[in-house]
């Protein structure tokens, strides 16, 4: 089980970019959440197998249609929140 934490800059606010990442998490069959932060940056948690966390970060570097992802932080998840499903947070 991998737990990973990503926050992903650039023009990621505002273009659908949640909405995709919470489908392509739920299609790959991870747990998690996306949601803006407040500085313009994404934070995505995704949690599952080593395989979907991959396909997902190689996912993350281009993003939804619209979006520009300029640079992902990449860290291990230590929060100690259970996640069931992917879901998109406010």
């Amino acid at each position: 089980m991998e737990k990973r934490q990503f926050t992903v800059y650039g023009r990621v606010q505002g273009v659908g970019f949640r909405f995709y990442t919470a489908q392509q998490g739920t299609k790959l069959m991870l747990n998690g959440s996306v949601k803006n932060l407040s500085d313009g940056s994404v934070l995505v948690i995704a949690i599952g197998n080593s395989e979907a966390v991959n396909q997902l970060r190689q996912w993350l570097k281009t993003g939804s249609p619209a979006a520009k992802v300029e640079r992902i932080i990449e860290q291990e998840y230590i929060g100690g929140r259970e996640f069931t499903g992917f879901k998109i947070e406010r």
